[in-house]
């Protein structure tokens, strides 16, 4: 079964609007494994404007499941990762003030930076996965560097998703066996929701993990985060 990680960084949005500490964010994390998530992923930007440097040590003590650190590999950040040593850091190509992440690396243009960093965290006993497109060649580079997983950048699925779904998701499913004939674990997030994600997932039955918070924070105003998990937990169930 795919694995369900769930990014909290909106839970700490809401938490620095008011400057307290409430949503508490390392016990909404504690809950949110409690009641079925398999991972709990975060993204802590230079700006701190929503997930802080003192939340991501503090989670480390916590987090049962997997730990899941996705950012921008600037010397602070890898600094970072390599104190907490979370299971798995994925490397995301946004600059410090973008808002959210918006599209893959060029793993080719930077494969020389990218194989330098994979191999810093391999020696940190961290697994690395490099957020792409549904590209195969781009997919072929990350493996060349020495990367252990993709994680597919899903908006365009998402988006195309209403007007035809068999089409929006051949290319991640083109994309997808591209990994596994590489040898790479398989990631996908960005856009996911309860109305889309068990189609995705249907088609590639062999996807690691996804990596899901807006709509996940989104969905549980409504329905509360124990019946909002439940709820994306079975999208995924084969």
């Amino acid at each position: 079964m795919t694995r369900l990680s769930v990014n909290i960084n909106k839970v700490a949005t809401l938490r620095n609007a008011r400057g307290e500490n409430v949503p508490d964010v390392v016990r909404f994390a504690v809950d949110c494994e409690r009641f079925g998530a398999q991972g709990i992923t975060v993204h802590p930007r230079p700006d701190e404007r929503h997930i802080r440097r003192s939340d991501v040590y503090a989670l480390k003590e916590v987090v049962d499941t997997e730990f899941n650190i996705e950012g921008y590999p600037a010397p602070e950040f890898l600094d970072l990762v390599e104190a907490v040593r979370p299971a798995q850091c994925t490397l995301v190509p946004d600059r410090p003030d973008q808002l959210t992440s918006s599209s893959g690396w060029d793993v080719a243009g930077n494969a020389a930076s990218l194989a330098e960093i994979c191999a810093r965290l391999r020696g940190a006993g961290v697994r690395s996965s490099i957020f792409v497109a549904a590209d195969p060649e781009q997919i072929r580079a990350a493996a060349a560097v020495g990367a252990d997983r993709v994680e597919l950048y899903t908006k365009p699925y998402a988006d195309g998703y209403a007007r035809d779904r068999g089409l929006a998701v051949e290319p991640f499913v083109k994309a997808a066996e591209a990994a596994r004939e590489a040898g790479l674990g398989l990631n996908a997030g960005h856009d996911l929701n309860l109305q889309n994600l068990r189609f995705f997932a249907r088609n590639i039955p062999w996807l690691d993990e996804v990596s899901i918070g807006h709509a996940i924070i989104s969905d549980a105003l409504y329905l509360g985060i124990e019946r909002t998990i439940q709820e994306y937990l079975d999208c995924l169930r084969p």
